[in-house]
């Protein structure tokens, strides 16, 4: 499949993951949203780590990285090698970004996802060192709020995420949210 299908897939609602019998496309009933607006929600415990100056981030800065990072930071993983080639074919085609995280000159963690229009949805995220995933949460939403972003996709709600403000939506009102973000005409980077 080519780039131009990929992104129409991911724009109507689907997504990529390989569970085990090959790479398929999927839907859900449900969504996972990451609000860019007020309900975002920065835990106390993070606090310090944003503040500390430790961490600096960057876009792209080692896209490989993160998702080499991302493919391995759950034990069994759903991003087999033929999902790596398409994420980086994506990534040379402008619609695949990584968010990252770095201290000490070294990639310490970050966020991998795919922008369509003024949609950003989160595939997968990894660290190597203590917050440095949760930075990234933080300083991703502010750079899409920055840049006009209507909708940050996590897919499927976890604990982690719902320390932020995660919050579900039935799919029909995510295709709804998702069809007016896409039409957005903004740039991730």
């Amino acid at each position: 499949m080519n780039v131009e299908g990929i992104i129409n897939l991911y724009a109507r609602g689907y997504f990529l993951m390989d569970n085990g019998d090959g790479l398929g496309w999927y839907r859900s009933r449900v969504h996972a949203l990451i609000p860019l607006d007020s309900r975002f929600h920065i835990p106390k415990s993070l606090r310090r780590a944003l503040n500390s100056g430790r961490f600096q981030s960057r876009i792209n800065g080692d896209f490989a990285g993160t998702l080499e990072g991302c493919s391995h930071s759950h034990g069994e993983t759903w991003i087999s090698e033929e999902l790596k080639g398409i994420y980086l074919e994506l990534h040379r085609a402008g619609y695949a970004h990584s968010f990252e995280t770095w201290t000490d000159g070294a990639l310490a963690g970050g966020i991998l996802g795919i922008a369509v229009g003024g949609a950003f949805i989160g595939e997968s995220m990894f660290y190597r060192v203590p917050e440095a995933s949760k930075v990234a949460m933080v300083r991703l939403v502010e750079h899409l709020r920055g840049r006009g972003f209507g909708l940050f996709d996590a897919q499927i709600q976890n604990p982690h995420l719902q320390r932020f403000g995660a919050y579900e939506t039935p799919e029909r009102d995510f295709l709804g949210l998702l069809r007016k973000a896409t039409s957005r005409a903004v740039s991730f980077a």
